[in-house]
């Protein structure tokens, strides 16, 4: 298995901290954008209306999207004060630095998320 190195589990280390801290910043943004859409189509046009029905799906999308970050986040912190960081759920090998340096929270190597995406959702 290759180990990451003291330093380079360090600059994760602090890159999950920024992502805790910053998250639930982004998700009260992300909140602002699915706000109940009124029905009243004499201010708003039919076309308008199916806009901002659409916009607001999206906002609701992204802010899911932002809330299964945080806790993939915060799951990565526990298991690096575990001290089990860096190592695939699915076959236990470890994450390449690469891959954990563009998403510090990703449990899974490479090839194990290429094969769950190629499976589909359960």
């Amino acid at each position: 298995m290759n180990e990451l190195e003291p330093e380079q589990l360090e600059r994760l280390a602090v890159q999950l901290r920024e992502l805790e801290r910053d998250l639930p910043r982004a998700i009260e943004r992300a909140g602002a954008g699915t706000a109940t859409v009124e029905l009243d189509q004499q201010s708003v046009g039919r076309l308008s209306r199916m806009d901002e029905l659409q916009r607001q799906a999206m906002a609701k999308s992204g802010r899911r999207s932002l809330e299964l970050r945080l806790q993939l986040v915060r799951s990565a912190l526990s298991a690096l004060a575990a001290g089990e960081y860096g190592v695939c759920r699915e076959c236990e090998e470890a994450i390449g630095y690469q891959r954990l340096s563009a998403r510090p929270e990703t449990p899974f190597c490479l090839p194990c998320q290429s094969e769950r995406e190629a499976r589909g959702p359960r």
